[in-house]
């Protein structure tokens, strides 16, 4: 393949896989939506609070998910109110706080969690175990490269 195809080759592999991305997370909206009566920017925070027990800062939460501490903050604060979540002072330090999930809210993330595994399951029925080795394998070696790229 020419330099000119494979260029051409990769740009349409990247549109591919934005397409089946941006349909799983639209499935994955409308399930979350529909089943819980929750969002998935909800639903990643408490992913990343359920794997620290011990509890995270606002801005670790921001920094795992990419996204600005007004938009954690707001979640939490409403999960919060819900009894999902609660925020514990930080010792030493009187304006951070970290937030974790309840006992309650552990229970409800776990329900969410089953399902929302059940439901990737679904989706990507269509590729046989062999596929999704080869797929995960080029992905795991895509990374790095890109990773280093962006550096």
């Amino acid at each position: 393949m020419s330099g000119e195809a494979l260029s051409k080759a990769r740009l349409r592999l990247w549109l591919r896989l934005l397409k089946a991305s941006g349909e799983i997370e639209a499935e994955l909206r409308r399930r979350l939506r529909a089943e819980f009566d929750t969002t998935l920017p909800r639903f990643d925070v408490m992913a990343a609070l359920a794997r620290a027990p011990e509890g995270l800062r606002m801005s670790e939460i921001s920094e795992r998910l990419r996204v600005s501490n007004g938009n954690i903050t707001g979640i939490v604060d409403r999960l919060a109110q819900e009894g999902l979540a609660t925020r514990i002072a930080v010792p030493g330090d009187r304006r951070a706080m970290l937030a974790k999930l309840t006992p309650h809210g552990q229970a409800v993330f776990a329900e969410q969690a089953a399902a929302h595994e059940g439901w990737i399951d679904d989706l990507l029925a269509g590729l046989g175990a062999e596929e999704l080795v080869a797929m995960s394998g080029h992905l795991e070696r895509l990374i790095p490269h890109i990773e280093k790229e962006r550096a």
